[in-house]
């Protein structure tokens, strides 16, 4: 299957767990050309049947949709989960370019606007975040106040000095 765009065509960073996974099942894909033989039919897909040729997309949403029932999940479609994981990067923080850029959006106006639902959680983070910095040493300076009010008041001397100086 031929690329989109230009764009679609990227490298993608991987969580490791996802890596290992990916080689076991180049392991397991290999053993399956071996048992093939001369029926192996190679593919460039990743994910192939077990002779090697491209799996077709009605077969995979079949398997999707046992998957998803063995796990006890709604029925979702595929795209389904490039939606999901792009609205837990942005609630986790992960900056909208970088999001942009795992899913190949041309403009970041695409990404923002189609996970603009997510914003509310991010938005409040955000307002903790600014108040933390805006008022983080005048909260302090309080604590020290209140710190110092609760204390009893030194007596002072005939000089204008604290006892002991």
């Amino acid at each position: 299957m031929l690329p989109k765009t230009a764009r679609s065509k990227r490298t993608v960073p991987l969580p490791a767990q996802l890596v290992r996974a990916l080689e076991e099942h180049k392991e397991q894909q290999e053993k399956e050309r071996i048992a093939a033989g001369s029926l192996w039919r190679g593919s460039p897909c990743v994910f192939t049947t077990p002779i090697g040729t491209p799996v077709d997309p009605r077969n995979d949403y079949r398997e999707f949709k046992k998957l998803l029932g063995k796990a006890g999940l709604p029925p979702v479609r595929l795209h389904d989960l490039r939606h999901t994981a792009a609205s837990l990067l942005i609630a986790q923080g992960v900056p909208a370019r970088v999001v942009m850029e795992i899913l190949g959006h041309s403009q970041i106006a695409l990404t923002m606007n189609t996970y603009s639902h997510v914003a509310p959680e991010v938005s409040r983070e955000a307002a903790d975040r600014m108040a933390q910095v805006l008022w983080q040493d005048h909260d302090e300076d309080q604590d020290d106040d209140e710190d110092q009010a609760d204390e009893p008041a030194t007596p002072e001397s005939d000089d204008g000095q604290e006892d002991g100086e």
